[in-house]
Order: structure tokens, then sequence, then C-alpha cells
């Protein structure tokens, strides 16, 4: 790289994000400096370790500073110098409004943080922005680069971006953007299919990654621990979950699920639990660390996500680095993952009869459990490493940088 570069999300650090975290700290191991942003400041409940208490320190909080007038007026006053560059940005910004009062307006609030970003960055000496998520902050990374001229790239993830495409305005996103990252082969192909075959050649996949080493260990040999990780709201399934569990209780009296993770469906689902008869059977862990995350795994029998839509999920791959097998959905780029009948078990999302009857059988037969757990360890050594991926980031942004950027999706032996 000729320069540092700078990362920027919504919220960074959190909990539920920790796979940036551990991106950046691979990137900076392969010698690239990398300074973090973030749109807002996460609260509290989101540093659930040392890692994330200092990132969260050395973080630059975007509208934080775009409410002080002083640093806002400064910032578009230096954006002025070059008025043909700002005008253009306020014209992307216009065009790439999805409509109304109340979305314009935004595009105009994204338009002024942009300002105080590519302010920020120009007195670091930044020379270039990834963002991961690519819905609010990626729009200002793209308004900060017309205005700035720092180019930027994206990880790419979904699902919920793929629900509103336009409105997002993907297309011009992609269609500026130095690369994009993409989590998955399929989130690939949503890409391609929202942009011109022209950019497919920066499309490339990047998988999110784990350290393998946090989770190595005996196989787990639980018998009726079951664990659920992710964020407590509809799009994950749960109902779902504890409809099968209530089914499974005559069977197995001493089963407990224990759910890590809050958000907006937890009351709901304590009250629905009740309801059903579960609460014995239940914990509500709230959020937890990643040594915490990696305990629970070491205890449990089997991972359950019985999500309805997701992008690649981080904790599958955690599950299958400490040989736990896995129970999930047959969703978008889960089967890139996770292979049914030898990693662990897919089933049709919102299928509460074949969840039950996958819980079954993986409770019922240990050898089955090891045999799955080997298995996923082993395809997350071979692909899905936050050291290896972040060499491969690292490689993109340096071929980019020096105009000379890789030509294939993946690194070489790393896949087509």
């Amino acid at each position: 790289m000729t320069g540092p570069i700078a990362y920027l999300t919504g919220e960074y650090p959190r909990a539920t994000d920790t796979f940036i975290q551990r991106e950046v700290a691979a990137l900076r191991a392969h010698g690239t400096v990398v300074e973090t942003c973030s749109m807002r400041r996460t609260g509290p409940e989101h540093h659930t370790g040392p890692e994330q208490r200092l990132e969260a320190r050395q973080t630059f909080h975007v509208l934080e500073a775009a409410t002080s007038p002083i640093r806002l007026v400064r910032a578009h006053l230096a954006a002025f110098r070059r008025p043909k560059r700002w005008l253009s940005a306020l014209c992307l910004a216009w065009r790439t409004s999805p409509g109304g009062i109340k979305a314009t307006l935004y595009q105009l609030i994204y338009l002024a943080e942009a300002a105080v970003l590519a302010d920020y960055l120009r007195r670091r000496g930044i020379t270039h922005l990834h963002n991961h998520i690519a819905k609010s902050s990626c729009t200002v990374a793209m308004l900060m680069s017309e205005m700035s001229g720092i180019p930027y790239s994206f990880t790419l993830h979904g699902p919920d971006i793929f629900f509103e495409p336009y409105r997002w305005r993907l297309d011009e996103k992609i269609a500026r953007a130095r690369f994009v990252a993409c989590i998955s082969e399929f989130c690939r192909s949503q890409a391609m299919a929202f942009s011109t075959p022209r950019h497919w050649g920066k499309l490339h996949i990047v998988h999110c990654g784990v350290d393998p080493a946090r989770y190595d260990g005996p196989a787990p040999d639980a018998f009726v621990q079951l664990l659920f990780v992710g964020r407590l709201a509809a799009v994950k399934g749960v109902p779902v979950l504890f409809a099968a569990l209530r089914d499974l209780v005559p069977a197995h009296p001493d089963i407990h699920l224990t759910l890590v993770g809050d958000g907006p469906e937890r009351g709901e689902l304590e009250r629905a639990a009740q309801v059903m008869g579960l609460t014995p059977h239940l914990t509500f862990g709230g959020y937890r660390s990643q040594s915490e995350v990696a305990g629970l795994l070491a205890r449990s029998t089997a991972l359950v996500l019985p999500s309805f839509a997701e992008g690649l999920p981080v904790v599958l791959m955690e599950a299958m680095a400490a040989r736990l097998p896995v129970i999930t959905t047959r969703i978008a780029g889960v089967p890139e993952l996770v292979e049914h009948g030898k990693s662990g078990l897919l089933v049709a999302p919102g299928d509460e009869g074949a969840l039950r009857a996958a819980l079954a059988t993986v409770l019922g037969d240990g050898d089955l459990r090891r045999t799955m757990g080997e298995a996923g360890r082993a395809k997350v050594l071979a692909e899905f490493t936050s050291e290896a991926e972040g060499a491969w980031l690292a490689e993109l942004f340096r071929g980019y940088a020096a105009g000379n950027p890789p030509k294939g999706k993946r690194p070489e032996g790393g896949g087509a």
C-alpha cells in the first residue's frame, strides 16, 4: 500500500460483528496500517472483552464529530477547496436518493457526514477506505470518495441489502467502488444481478474468517446441551426452534438450550417460552465475549441456527472450528460452508418438523456428532481462517493500489 487505510462501518466495535475486528487484526498482522471509523459510537454492552474496549477507544466516530458545528463547517470549507468535487458529490447524493422528502433529507445528512469523514481521512493521510455493510455507511463512503478522491471498496454481506438493492443503490456503489469483497458465491451472484458485466471482474470472494486456535480442543461430549448464538430478531427463526424443542422434551427431559445474544424480540420470546412451558429448559444469556462463546461451544452438543435469511454466519464457522456439529437452514451461502450429512444437517427454513428430526438425529448419535465435528473443523481450516482471508484481502488492497489487481474470484489455490 502507498499509505494507511481506514475501515468504516455503522457501529464498531460491536459484539455481533467480531469478524470485522478479526479482519482488521489480520490485516495489521500482514503489515497493513488500518485505522477504524464508525458512524455511531457503540454502547458498553457491545464491549464484551478487552479487545472491543481497546478498539472503541481508538475508533473515530463520524456522527459524533459531525454534530460539532466547528468541525462540520471546517470540513465543508476544506471540501470547497475542490468545488467541482463537492458539487459532484451533492449531485450524486441527490441522484441516488430513493425519493421522498425524508429520504432526500437523509442523503443530505450523509453528504454532511461524508465531508467530516473526508476531512478526517485527509488529515490522517489515509489512502483508501474500506466499508463493511453496504447500506447507509457505504453511502457515506461513496459520497466521501466522490468529494475527496480517496477511493473506497466495501464488503457485501446480505441478506437485508438484497431486499432493497435499489433503495440503497447497490448498482451505483458497485460501479464506483475500487473492488467489492463478497462473503460467498451466493453473495457474489447477487452483486452480479445488480451490476453490469463490465464490473463483475472486481467482485471478489473474501470469506469472513475465524481463528481456529481459539476453538481448538477435544470434541464436545455434552449430551443434551443446545446452543444458539445470534440476534434475537424475527429473521433468526427462534420460534421455530422453540416448537421443535417443545416436542423433544418428552424424549429428552434434561434438554437445555442456551441463547446467546440480544435483540428486539427478546421480551416476546421470553413470554412465548413461558407459555410453551420451556422456561426450565432455556437460558437467555445476552451478549457474551468471544472467549465466553468459545467456552459455551466446548460444552455443547450442537449449535442450532434456524434462520430465515443469512449471509454466511460466522457463528457456524466458530462452532465447526470447535468440532461441534451444526444444524441450520439451507439458505443463501450456508451450503457453501455446511455440507449436509458431513459437517452438519441442513433443513428447510420454517420447517419445525424437519428441525426436530435433525435435532433428534444429532442428539441420538455420538459417533455422528464426532464425525461431523472433525469434518467441520477441517472445512474451516481449509477455507475460513481469518489469517488466510486477511492475507487475501491485503493482496487485493495492494493489487488495486498498484493498478495490477488480482484477476480471480479467490486467491490462487483457494478456489475458482
